[in-house]
């Protein structure tokens, strides 16, 4: 699932392409909005909210829109022939660009007055101009049992890390993922170098947490299982973590994260 800099960086593409452009054209391919029409309004802005994507309008209405596991949202001319696809969901237009949502696992239209009905439940952002570490740091120690690596997923204490970033955090702060919250030193420190880590890749096609962009060498542990760890040499570990049937996948060095 795409994580807060991907939905941070695909937030400010449709911004650049819909902000400020009238609608000629909208076609909501989801059976509860077929009737839906924004042609004629005028697009204010396009922002992201975690891994929630909010499309507002001079209408006072807020297309909302999450990407899950395999959702995407594509840019293109408009004079450009989309393909027809069953895996579409949303087209947006203006005289200039369409914007297409592939995939999308959510697709909602609402009032932007009732925005908090979808977004409300999140903790701090991320990548948010209002960002709160000490907040995010006091709804994480709400729950000191809870396994750390779960807890860092939990959308509602902060909002924008998925398994690749909790993975690589944990490593680089040399926490255990099963090391329970209330257990993990410095939390403040943990959560603000995830902040540091999606700010520094928001503006980039891929994701690196080592400094090193060349192929293969840009992450610490997550995708590498099996292969020797890069400052100790054990064997990174891959497994799930989570109650049954929301298992995520974990990557891990034992001997650096005790």
């Amino acid at each position: 699932m795409p994580e807060g800099d991907v939905i941070w960086y695909t937030a400010r593409r449709l911004h650049q392409a819909l902000a400020g452009r009238v609608l000629v054209r909208s076609d909501f391919r989801v059976p509860r909005l077929a009737t839906a029409d924004l042609s004629g309004e005028v697009v204010t802005e396009a922002v992201s909210r975690g891994k929630h994507l909010l499309v507002r309008t001079s209408g006072g209405m807020t297309v909302h829109t999450h990407l899950r596991m395999e959702g995407c949202w594509r840019v293109r001319p408009a004079a450009e022939r989309i393909r027809d696809s069953h895996r579409i969901r949303l087209l947006l237009a203006n005289e200039k660009w369409q914007a297409v949502g592939y995939q999308l696992g959510v697709v909602e239209l609402l009032p932007t007055a009732e925005e908090q009905r979808v977004t409300g439940h999140l903790g701090p952002d991320l990548l948010g101009p209002d960002w709160d570490c000490a907040e995010a740091v006091r709804r994480l120690s709400a729950d000191p049992d809870r396994p750390v690596g779960e807890a860092l997923l939990d959308q509602r204490n902060l909002a924008g890390i998925g398994n690749f970033y909790a993975s690589e955090m944990l490593f680089l702060r040399g926490v255990d993922p099963w090391r329970p919250v209330g257990d993990v030193a410095e939390l403040d420190a943990l959560v603000e170098l995830g902040q540091r880590l999606l700010d520094a890749n928001k503006t980039r096609i891929g994701q690196v947490t080592t400094g090193d962009t060349a192929l293969g060498r840009r992450t610490w542990v997550y995708g590498r299982a099996h292969q020797p760890c890069r400052r100790c040499g054990t064997r990174i570990k891959r497994g799930e973590q989570g109650a049954a049937g929301q298992e995520r996948v974990r990557f891990w060095c034992p001997a650096c994260q005790r």
